[in-house]
């Protein structure tokens, strides 16, 4: 018996706020701890990435059943384009995603600025995400947007293939996880990581309006390489209808 859109929505919101504090909270609270200059405990670049990879993972395994576990308005698109999600829930989705996204950032924002040295400076603050002097490596608009639709691309052609009915069965959430963890150690440096419109929302909004004002690369990029994704698969990897 399908869930309904309500409690589906519910799970998204719940599924994206776990990303966004999972993930980002590594970056934030442990990637550099207890600071950039000795970090003699923190995480760095490795651990962020598998940070994000599992809190997709885990979330998989507890929301995939209820809601498909999208978290992320690109992989909704992408799915929408290989025909394996109906437009009419497109948008109910992403608000959930979105909104998700908002209250995985606060609830990280109120940790964060616990500590008399948390600042909002430098060109991340709060692990959002960027292009030009907002890149961590400083990489131009035309790089960081190739890295994200073409990251993007993959992203989607792993979770429809891992999904596929012809694929082992209840092991998607590992490749999907271990995928995100990969896109991440190959583009943290580029743009901080995005291929998710929700997840770079969510903490630009906390960040500033010079950083939101690039959010819009993180919204056009993901969702054309998601889009891209769904009609490849579709057109040239779908089963034949018998």
């Amino acid at each position: 018996m399908e869930t309904n859109l309500t409690k589906r929505c519910v799970a998204e919101l719940l599924g994206t706020a776990w990303l966004v504090l999972g993930g980002c909270g590594s970056a934030v609270l442990a990637a550099n701890f207890p600071n950039a200059e000795t970090n003699t405990l923190g995480i760095g670049l490795v651990g962020v990435s598998l940070a994000f990879g599992l809190t997709v993972l885990t979330m998989a395994y507890a929301i995939g059943h209820i809601s498909g576990c999208h978290l992320n308005p690109a992989v909704s698109f992408g799915l929408w384009a290989g025909k394996r999600f109906p437009s009419g829930e497109l948008l109910p989705y992403i608000a959930a995603q979105v909104v998700g996204a908002v209250v995985g950032a606060g609830i990280l924002f109120v940790i964060a600025s616990g500590s008399s040295e948390f600042e909002l400076a430098g060109s991340n603050p709060f692990a959002t995400n960027g292009f030009g002097e907002h890149s961590p490596g400083g990489y131009g608009l035309l790089a960081c947007l190739v890295a994200e639709v073409v990251l993007t691309f993959v992203f989607l052609m792993v979770i429809l293939g891992s999904t596929d009915t012809r694929a082992p069965a209840g092991m998607a959430p590992v490749a999907i996880g271990l995928c995100l963890t990969l896109i991440h150690l190959i583009s943290i440096p580029v743009t901080n990581t995005s291929v998710n419109p929700a997840r770079s929302t969510g903490v630009a909004l906390f960040a500033g309006a010079e950083l939101f004002n690039q959010v819009w690369l993180f919204w056009l990029a993901p969702i054309v390489g998601a889009v891209i994704a769904g009609w490849c698969y579709k057109a040239l990897f779908e089963a034949a209808k018998a």
